[in-house]
């Protein structure tokens, strides 16, 4: 079943975080996510508010793990470690 890559950020280092940006995008597209929400505009109902929101959809649970343990990612996830406050989650969808 597909899933949804779902990332909440707040950027502390922008110059950082668009090094993650830069290489996480591609990353994300080779192992079959697909962007469907990328910081656009948002209305918090509840809980914490985070600045920047993204989500992507992926073929499986699975693959969207994959995906964060592989190399290309974990590169990029390098530069985001210390550049934003981040809540990650990967949730499988009926579709």
């Amino acid at each position: 079943m597909p899933a949804l890559w779902i990332a909440r950020v707040t950027v502390t280092d922008p110059d950082a975080y668009a090094e993650y940006a830069r290489l996480a995008g591609p990353a994300i597209t080779a192992h079959g996510g697909a962007f469907l929400a990328r910081g656009g505009r948002f209305v918090q109902l509840e809980g914490q508010e985070r600045p920047r929101n993204v989500v992507a959809r992926f073929p499986s649970v699975e693959a969207a793990v994959a995906c964060y343990n592989s190399a290309d990612y974990q590169q990029a996830l390098a530069h985001a470690r210390d550049a934003a406050e981040r809540d990650l989650m990967v949730i499988e969808i009926d579709d």
